[in-house]
């Protein structure tokens, strides 16, 4: 039974998606599984904000605005804000049903939440940010042999979508379209609508079975794209040409980073790459260095071979982890011609207890890497169970040498991609304490950037529902956190 599926049984989705108008005038909440009324609502103390130092990370020209564009923030995948999130402060939660998990979300100028909701079938989706009542949704494309609805999100839609500069979403179909769409107005009511001429058919160049992993714009504004079978390709949007190579016998399973300089960094299953564009358009490969890879599936991973999208970092370096046992936070030099590519590898967590399906953070030349070993499905969080623990910051020192600043060994986040504010000093993850008993609770919490300790926990919600199940967080345009969960949506937000 896959994911999709066993998710339906456990949400009742029948009965969640019939409690969803396309627009609903008000948000329709979460319910809480058992044991609300002991789990602790706050752990820790209220935060004082300690601003970060952070290099501005160059704006892509072709996407919206750096910490508000894609599932990463940028263009280099850095997971970090400038902006400040939660201190703690009388901290409260909402949530929204939104027929299924919204693991993906942007924001648009209006501050307004632009997300692809996933379980049963995908729907782009239009929110108001602080009641999270649903203005739009609209189903996305499906492939015809999708006829039973148990597909996971990446046969429904590419995992991740990407808003433009002119704030639209762009957005890898399973159909194998690549299509963008404008929030239009029709009378007092807001919809998506396709824009004409930005209809990609990519199936030609996709076999029948493949899925489109990601696709984004380079800082050219050419739409690269990779499927899951190793397909790398781009669209030139202008004149509608598209070129293709494949990485043979590999495999890619996660998003990819762009460099100001036209470069984008690629991970397979097997190697990490730095592509560019040859004199006629076609992707071409730069340098290819292989990781250490045991060729176990950790679980906790969805590939056998590196969890993470390449992190660009200050001074000409690109990072992942790899699949060695543990796990080795790597850093790449970028430079073409460097006679040396790997700058060091640094060990993380312990042997048989390390894996990461998430992007590292990169704060100038520090990284944060979280541990997700164990959740090797749904049932790993189920009946009061976790994780194991672990959020590592490893300092890259000018000389190239690795270090490992510190270890939280406490904190468990079986599978959220965390992010970093610069204005607070905080890093932010979801996490799941173990029981007690068979309840499952789920906390926003905040570290401290500098020493790993924890800063405070808020509670969010009891049961599957509130299982984020590898969603990101976000923080909003007003300061407000965002957590996609199983059942929609999660607000965390500071009151006076």
């Amino acid at each position: 039974m896959n994911r999709s599926k066993k998710l339906c049984i456990a949400l009742s989705c029948g009965v969640i998606v019939a409690s969803i108008a396309p627009a609903v005038a008000q948000a329709v909440p979460i319910p809480n599984g058992p044991g609300k009324a002991v789990s602790k609502p706050f752990y820790g103390e209220v935060a004082k904000a300690n601003p970060v130092p952070l290099n501005a990370i160059p704006q892509n020209p072709f996407m919206a605005a750096n910490g508000t564009s894609n599932i990463h923030n940028d263009s280099y995948m850095s997971d970090t804000y400038t902006g400040a999130g939660p201190l703690g402060k009388n901290t409260k939660v909402s949530s929204v049903f939104a027929r299924g998990e919204c693991a993906s979300v942007t924001f648009n100028t209006k501050g307004q939440i632009i997300a692809i909701c996933i379980l049963k079938h995908a729907y782009l989706t239009l929110m108001e940010p602080k009641s999270l009542r649903i203005l739009s949704q609209v189903k996305l494309p499906e492939a015809s042999t999708n006829n039973s609805g148990n597909n996971d999100y990446t046969e429904l839609a590419g995992g991740y979508f990407y808003l433009d500069n002119l704030e639209r979403a762009v957005v890898s179909t399973a159909t194998r379209h690549l299509i963008t769409y404008a929030v239009t107005k029709k009378g007092a009511r807001s919809t998506f609508t396709p824009v004409a001429g930005l209809d990609f058919d990519l199936s030609p160049y996709i076999a029948e079975g493949d899925t489109i992993q990601s696709a984004l714009p380079d800082f050219n504004g050419n739409v690269w794209f990779i499927t899951g079978a190793g397909v790398v390709g781009v669209v030139n949007p202008n004149t509608g040409v598209i070129k293709t190579m494949t990485l043979a016998g590999e495999r890619i399973g996660n998003s990819f980073s762009m460099d100001k300089d036209g470069s984008v960094y690629i991970v397979s299953t097997a190697a990490m790459y730095r592509f560019s564009l040859a004199a006629d358009g076609t992707p071409k490969v730069d340098w290819r260095s292989a990781y250490q890879n045991t060729g176990v599936l950790n679980p906790g991973q969805k590939s056998i071979g590196s969890g993470t999208t390449p992190t660009i970092m200050d001074g000409g370096r690109v990072a992942i982890t790899d699949n060695a046992n543990p796990i080795n936070v790597v850093v790449y030099n970028t430079d073409p011609n460097a006679t040396t590519r790997v700058v060091c590898e640094q060990p993380v967590f312990g042997v048989n207890a390390s894996a990461t399906e998430n992007s590292l953070i990169a704060v100038g030349n520090t990284l944060i890497v979280e541990n997700n070993y164990g959740n090797a499905t749904l049932k790993s969080t189920l009946g009061g169970k976790t994780t194991l623990p672990g959020m590592a910051r490893v300092d890259i020192a000018a000389n190239g040498t690795c270090s490992t600043a510190w270890t939280n060994t406490s904190v468990i986040a079986p599978s959220v991609v965390p992010k970093f504010s610069a204005a607070t000093g905080l890093i932010y993850t979801y996490t799941k304490p173990k029981g007690p008993g068979k309840i499952n609770r789920w906390y926003w919490t905040a570290l401290d950037y500098r020493t790993g300790e924890l800063v405070y926990s808020v509670f969010v919600g009891n049961g599957l529902p509130f299982n984020n199940n590898y969603a990101s967080l976000y923080l909003g345009p007003d300061g407000s956190g965002y957590v996609g969960v199983t059942g929609g949506l999660a607000r965390i937000y500071d009151r006076p």
